[in-house]
């Protein structure tokens, strides 16, 4: 399952379902558990349905008809935090690993 069309296009994995929702929401709001089976039980038919290699289904399903703000929050270039620099990162994981080493 997938949120994020334009990459899993580029990817072209075996088979896929598309849900246009927030990313890391493929099946769902939170707190809305009939919602959540709903669109696993039809991925899962989907899945049992695509003969082509690299098939993409896309599930009707909309977060909010009435507020598609958040595609362009999610969307929108800038939305992610600035990439540290290599030195930074190395730094970060370096203190991160001398935190959790076992003696």
């Amino acid at each position: 399952m997938t949120s994020a069309l334009d990459i899993t296009q580029s990817v072209k994995p075996p088979r896929a379902v598309f849900v246009n929702f927030p990313l890391g929401h493929q099946t769902g709001p939170p707190d809305q558990p009939d919602l959540q089976r709903a669109i696993v039980t039809d991925a899962m038919r989907a899945f049992e349905t695509i003969t082509t290699p690299a098939t993409i289904v896309e599930l009707p399903y909309v977060w909010d008809a009435s507020d598609r703000s958040w595609e362009e929050i999610d969307y929108t270039k800038g939305w992610m935090p600035a990439r540290p620099t290599r030195e930074a990162a190395d730094q970060q994981e370096a203190s991160r690993q001398t935190k959790y080493r076992r003696e």
